[in-house]
């Protein structure tokens, strides 16, 4: 199993419906066939700690069964569609692969 933990931080002067409309483009993401399963989700309202980073607006966790799982996903319409579509919304992204 191979999991694919993706932060975004997104620009200050997103509109509300923009934000909305870039966390539907994350949870299209659930389309892509070689993803097992998908999970989009924002900070958590726990109690702030010393090693806690909420900074972030948007968080997408990816389970891919292998790496040729995630190497699909990568060239995969539906997530080329998403990075064409979204790139000029965040100002940051932060990927973390864990096998």
């Amino acid at each position: 199993m191979l999991i694919h933990s993706v932060y975004f931080w997104l620009k200050p002067e997103l509109t509300e419906a923009q934000r909305a409309d870039f966390r539907r483009g994350v949870e299209s993401l659930a389309g892509v066939k070689s993803a097992d399963q998908v999970y989009v989700g924002v900070p958590a309202p726990v109690p702030s700690r010393p090693v806690l980073d909420a900074s972030y607006a948007v968080a997408l966790t990816v389970m891919f069964r292998n790496l040729a799982a995630l190497d699909a996903y990568l060239t995969d319409p539906l997530h080329l569609a998403f990075l064409n579509t979204y790139r000029t919304y965040w100002t940051r992204v932060q990927i973390y692969d864990a096998v």
